[in-house]
């Protein structure tokens, strides 16, 4: 038991890394066509299907060695290649492992050893604040790695020969879909801290459930029921609580069939494919049009997990009533719950007239090496002293991504409040991030225009020096449609109207253009990555809400790409009220865009005045 729990954790850990490094290292964050990159996933998700021509405790010995093996190499080396090829090896490996342990363990571990991994994965991913020690640097690290990797070793050794009384291949094909909808629930609810204490709690609850089942005949369609509702739900209100509860129910139910253990091995080795073809089939929406809801991916492997419960709807003893599993996943759950309990920063009004404001596409964290680069980005931020921080490509849970909030992890690098504005999804998206007064916030979406990413404009209004400026912040992804919009947003923003009310819809005074400075009430700072270069026509379009370009006279610095910026489409723009002090790109290696930083000065409340 102890065994499965342990190189499951392994793996899981393996899988964070190897997630994200298709898109940093291989994709480069969509440059690569999403086909390529399943194609490349898919290839170290077929390869274990080579397993059955070894013996079964070959599989196990020979799967966990290059797992270990993966796995401190990735603790060695600071991304790029070989980061993907290990992170890439090391999750064939596991399956390669995991295969060997459907053939070998008994029935009984099987249950346990699936909850106890699950829960070793979650807990110190939560209690490491979701920056895995694959992330860190230093002896405390690289000690916890050693003791893991030694003490998983050593039970290899002590692995047991093959047993007569196998888990079903239903059992061990439900470890894929579990990983998929557990990992989406937990990081749909858990960025959401009261959402948190929720969804820890079910997660108990179904870990329970893995160990402690209630035995009657037609339990397993309760958890059926439990899992398809729950995934519902949970895509469309992003509670995702009552997932973990079917999924630990199902597992429990699986195990216990009455009829003999068929095909362990191939079940594992689908379920594993399951869930590749689960994470690209829903991810790749925000990158091509699927001609269908991403969320139907989701529910049709909820709907095949259950189906394979279901399979053999009896159970085959009934299972004698404990408290202890019960009481050890609530003790879990609790310590994962540590991190959670903070206090925000204070409100700190500026007496001066003039702010710096920092606007940083971080391609969800991570830097040009692949590696996750929430803290360096923090620590150069914090040093900048910004008293403004606007945020794009900001992932706050998506589990291809490694499941990591990177607003909570930079806001508390930078000690300030955060203010998310979800686009794509629930989890994915812009922030403001700022200690001064916020009197007004909202997000509002904007249009498609064909492109399949969702896209919002953040507008707020804060407080400088005694004197109200208006900040838009955005990612355009479609700029020749989604530019009229927001020059529209800033015009109506600048006018006096509120941040909700200053949609690019609304009925303004100034929303159907005419000269931005008549009757304009509030400057205004549109920022963030507008994927518009300064020659383009979406440009004219913003220039004709008022809005200027200071780095126009500075050598108009690109950036973008990082490496070799040549275009620039990251921008701080100012309309008529503000006057730049100084701007600069400074040159950063964090992600595959370079931040803008502008210090500004206020020169008028009413501009008509």
């Amino acid at each position: 038991m102890v065994l499965l729990a342990l190189g499951l954790a392994l793996l899981c850990e393996v899988l964070r890394v190897f997630l994200p490094s298709l898109i940093t290292l291989f994709g480069r964050a969509g440059e690569t066509p999403a086909e390529l990159m399943g194609l490349y996933a898919a290839a170290w998700f077929v390869l274990p299907c080579l397993a059955p021509l070894l013996r079964p405790r070959w599989s196990l010995l020979g799967g966990a060695a290059v797992l270990v093996a993966a796995r401190l190499g990735l603790q060695a080396f600071d991304g790029g290649t070989p980061q993907l090829a290990l992170a890439s090896a090391g999750v064939s490996a596991g399956l390669f492992f995991l295969y060997g342990c459907a053939r070998t363990l008994p029935r009984a571990a099987v249950p346990t050893g699936i909850a106890a991994g699950l829960a070793l994965a979650i807990t110190v991913h939560l209690l490491l604040d979701d920056v895995d020690l694959v992330w860190r640097d230093g002896l405390l690290a690289w000690s916890a790695v050693l003791t893991l990797c030694a003490a998983f070793l050593a039970l290899v050794r002590q692995a047991p020969p093959p047993s007569g009384d196998l888990a079903p291949g239903t059992a061990w094909f439900l470890l894929g879909p579990s990983l998929l909808l557990v990992g989406m629930s937990a990081g749909l609810s858990t960025a959401a801290w009261h959402d948190r204490p929720l969804w820890l709690a079910a997660f108990a609850l179904g870990l329970a459930l893995m160990l402690w089942p209630p035995a009657f005949p037609w339990s397993v369609f309760v958890y059926a029921a439990l899992l398809c509702g729950g995934t519902t739900v949970m895509l469309t209100t992003g509670q995702g609580a009552l997932v973990p509860v079917g999924v630990g129910g199902l597992l429990a139910a699986a195990v216990r069939h009455e009829r003999a253990a068929t095909r362990p091995g191939a079940g594992l080795l689908g379920g594993g494919l399951v869930f590749l073809v689960g994470v690209f089939g829903y991810y790749a929406a925000y990158d091509m049009d699927l001609g269908f809801p991403n969320s139907v991916v989701v529910v049709l492997v909820a709907l095949a997990a259950a189906a394979a419960a279901g399979a053999g709807a009896t159970v085959k003893e009934p299972v004698s009533l404990s408290w202890r599993p019960l009481v050890a996943a609530v003790v879990i759950a609790g310590l994962a719950l540590a991190p959670w309990w903070r206090v925000s920063p204070p409100v700190r009004e500026k007496r001066d007239a003039s702010f710096t404001l920092v606007a940083y596409n971080i391609r969800m964290g991570f830097g040009l090496d692949g590696r996750l680069s929430l803290d360096e980005i923090a620590a150069w931020a914090a040093g900048e002293r910004p008293d403004v921080v606007l945020l794009s490509e900001v992932d706050r849970g998506w589990l291809l991504n490694g499941g990591h909030d990177d607003l909570d992890r930079i806001a508390r690098g930078l000690g300030m409040r955060a203010y998310f504005a979800p686009a794509a999804d629930r989890v994915w998206g812009d922030a403001l991030l700022t200690n001064l007064p916020v009197k007004q916030l909202a997000s509002h979406p904007l249009g498609r225009h064909g492109y399949p990413t969702l896209a919002q404009a953040q507008a707020a209004v804060i407080e400088v020096g005694g004197r109200e400026v208006g900040i838009v912040n955005t990612h355009l992804q479609s700029p020749p449609g989604q530019a009229p919009e927001v020059a529209a947003l800033v015009r109506n923003l600048a006018s006096g109207l509120s941040a909700g009310e200053a949609g690019p819809n609304a009925a303004g005074p100034m929303s159907t253009g005419g000269d931005a400075k008549a009757g304009a009430r509030r400057p205004v700072v549109l920022a963030g990555d507008l994927n518009t270069r300064p020659g383009d026509p979406e440009m004219r379009v913003l220039e004709s809400a008022g809005l200027s370009d200071p780095l126009a006279a500075l050598g108009d610095p690109a950036t973008s790409p990082a490496e070799a910026p040549v275009d620039r489409i990251d921008h701080v723009l100012l309309t008529a009220g503000l006057a730049a002090e100084s701007a600069e790109v400074p040159r950063l290696p964090y992600s595959d865009h370079l931040p803008v930083k502008v210090t500004m000065r206020i020169t008028s409340v009413d501009q008509e005045g």
